[in-house]
């Protein structure tokens, strides 16, 4: 019998790299031996990733996870969803969408049960999920719907010891400026301190970015930073949190490293993200913060670029299943 966490690891976008990660990944000893992994999706699309990264993975393929028994080892669950003759590797499927999106609620699901202490998962597209009959605009959405959770939900990065989320995510720049909202960086702000306070942060310290140029320029450049955000961080104040800004975003990176922060609130996607993978693009990870089960996946996308060539580097992967473990052990 082994005590460690029963963990989920679902393959990705079939026409990308995750299934690559994957095998790559679990090479590693310090990986396996972190938790009991459970690989879910079509082994097909495995063996696929076995070609790409030239290694191969030893597993038992089991049903459902309740013949794993306590168990350790490494098992497959074939969900047997998905041909690589539907796909073009490189290439958006609404196929290899249809199938991420059914890995995706069988997993969530166990994880749901508690049969999973958490779930990681390889790099996925949205265009393809969306395409395959997922009608919400990003992953985080469609969890958040599976997992019946309304409010209180956000994407969170995070590159060793430091956390980053953002007011916006995955919406159009021009539509950024009207939800920068007082109730909505504060919203922000507080589910910040709240998700780091829960992984053991006390009294964690938290910069925010400025919209507009030169935060605005005493409203110069724009008044959101006066009559939105502003406010927003005096009233975290009164509330106990441990709180800065608004920041220039153009120097926020640079304070960053001079001015240890635990995390930094952006205002939108770009913004946050640009710093945070020029700091390591295979460091970082994503974590859908405020569900009720633990989720996590490299902070990069699918590189259809280079999707079966063998040159993907499985750093982020691994970063995502250390952090996902020790989240399912809090």
């Amino acid at each position: 019998m082994t005590t460690k966490p029963l963990m989920g690891l679902t393959l990705g976008d079939a026409a990308g790299i995750g299934s690559e990660l994957v095998v790559k990944a679990l090479q590693a000893a310090d990986i396996r031996q972190l938790a009991t992994w459970v690989l879910i999706g079509d082994e097909r699309v495995l063996k696929q990733g076995e070609s790409a990264a030239g290694q191969t993975l030893s597993y038992r393929k089991v049903q459902n996870v309740d013949e794993i028994n306590g168990e350790d080892g490494l098992y497959f669950i074939d969900l047997h969803n998905l041909s690589p003759d539907d796909y073009t590797l490189g290439q958006v499927s609404s196929k290899s969408g249809k199938a991420t999106a059914e890995t995706f609620t069988y997993a969530l699901g166990l994880a749901n049960q508690k049969k999973l202490a958490g779930v990681v998962f390889a790099p996925i597209n949205k265009e393809a999920l969306h395409s395959g009959g997922v009608p919400h605009r990003d992953e985080l959405h469609f969890f958040a719907d599976l997992l019946d959770c309304k409010e209180g939900f956000s994407e969170i990065n995070v590159m060793g010891d430091l956390w980053v989320t953002r007011v916006t995510s995955h919406i159009p720049l021009k539509e950024v400026s009207e939800l920068i909202t007082k109730e909505r960086v504060g919203g922000i702000i507080r589910f910040a301190h709240r998700t780091l306070t829960k992984v053991g942060i006390a009294n964690p310290k938290i910069a925010v970015a400025a919209l507009n140029p030169h935060a605005g320029d005493g409203g110069l450049m724009g008044m959101e930073e006066i009559d939105e955000i502003r406010p927003a961080v005096q009233e975290a104040l009164t509330q106990g949190i441990n709180v800065e800004g608004p920041y220039p975003a153009d120097t926020i990176f640079l304070r960053l490293k001079t001015n240890p922060f635990d995390c930094l609130v952006g205002m939108y996607h770009d913004q946050a993200q640009t710093g945070m993978k020029l700091m390591g693009f295979n460091r970082g990870v994503t974590v859908s913060g405020g569900l009720p089960v633990v989720i996590t996946t490299p902070a990069h996308g699918t590189a259809f670029d280079i999707a079966g060539q063998g040159v993907a580097d499985p750093g982020a992967t691994e970063q995502a299943m250390k952090l996902a473990v020790k989240l399912a052990g809090i």
